[in-house]
């Protein structure tokens, strides 16, 4: 007869509970006991089965992953790591994204898709509304944040003010004056949204240079190429005398480095451009950017709605820093735009 969980957990002495956490890797298993319980396991010849392991214990083994893109860099890149990081503890990952247009409200998140088909919850990139956020927590599943997050739950994020402080202190310190700013969509205003924080950081670097922020030298990108690309375009047409871009996004960037070229303007000879995200197709056009490290914030959130479901407190924040990748689409600025110095 095959062995059972049951069989293991009395050669092992403890509990079915604690056979299934030790096998499967989890944390609040003693490592004695670890060990005592993966040597009664091998003796006695048991695997664990998955399946079998959910009946038991009522989970779905299945983890809610709510994003408004998959096909957007950012997107992708964390929904991946996050993915790959859940399937190697043998959870499955139930995808809920949105058609969300440029132009529309958002649909809103209809938390009765989740409702007994998940364990725990993770929303990437997606400022919710404070009814959506309590109709989640309502479910009762553990809730992890990716790239936004409110004062109350587990977040894994950058600090983006701080991101666009360092992304516009270099180009100032190349003597930038007139630094446009393409940021995401004009309903995007919530305070934990991303480009909120990165709009602050735009506006505050100025100020700390002694220059007053120029609300027109700001535009609506939408974090896309596309948006990125139209909205440099229309900011050539108001502000012909800007030198410098700080963009929100790399894809945003890449768009602003198309419509300069199509408006015959050199990059970095007469613009610099500079994005956020480290984006591998950057390199092709020489984008410099400040490079987030998107695998591990992936990760990390992975790891944390695992903690929770196994009853582990995890920090609250875990803010990841970003690094200067400086390539060629970044120059000093040209010298007959900077101001006369008495």
């Amino acid at each position: 007869m095959t062995a059972g969980i049951e069989d293991v957990a009395r050669a092992a002495g403890v509990s079915t509970a604690t056979v299934s956490r030790a096998l499967r890797g989890m944390p609040n298993v003693n490592p004695a006991t670890r060990v005592r319980v993966k040597a009664a396991a091998d003796a006695l010849g048991y695997v664990a089965s998955p399946s079998a392991a959910s009946l038991a214990s009522g989970r779905t083994r299945a983890i809610g992953l709510i994003s408004p893109w998959v096909n957007r860099w950012f997107f992708s890149n964390v929904i991946d790591a996050t993915e790959r990081a859940l399937r190697s503890h043998g959870y499955d990952v139930l995808l809920y994204t949105f058609d969300i247009r440029r132009q529309g409200a958002r649909p809103r998140v209809d938390p009765d898709v989740l409702r007994r088909r998940v364990d725990g919850i993770i929303v990437v990139g997606l400022p919710l509304e404070d009814d959506e956020m309590d109709a989640l927590i309502a479910l009762g599943y553990p809730l992890v944040c990716i790239g936004w997050g409110g004062s109350d739950q587990a977040t894994v994020r950058l600090d983006d003010r701080e991101t666009a402080l360092e992304a516009m202190r270099h180009l100032i310190g190349l003597g930038h004056r007139r630094i446009a700013h393409l940021t995401g969509t004009p309903d995007d205003i919530h305070k934990w949204s991303p480009p909120v924080g990165r709009a602050a950081g735009w506006r505050e670097a100025l100020v700390e240079a002694g220059i007053e922020p120029d609300p027109t030298l700001a535009e609506h990108g939408d974090f896309e190429v596309e948006g990125g690309r139209a909205s440099m375009t229309a900011l050539l047409a108001r502000v012909p005398d800007l030198t410098a871009v700080f963009a929100a996004s790399d894809e945003m960037a890449m768009g602003a480095i198309l419509a300069l070229r199509e408006a015959g303007v050199r990059v970095p000879q007469d613009v610099s451009v500079i994005g956020i995200d480290g984006h591998e197709l950057g390199e092709l056009v020489g984008l410099t950017s400040m490079a987030q490290p998107v695998d591990a914030q992936g990760k990390a959130a992975a790891t944390m709605v695992l903690d929770m479901i196994a009853g582990v407190t995890p920090p609250q924040r875990v803010i990841y820093p970003t690094s200067l990748l400086r390539r060629t689409s970044t120059a000093p600025a040209r010298t007959w735009d900077l101001p006369t110095r008495r």
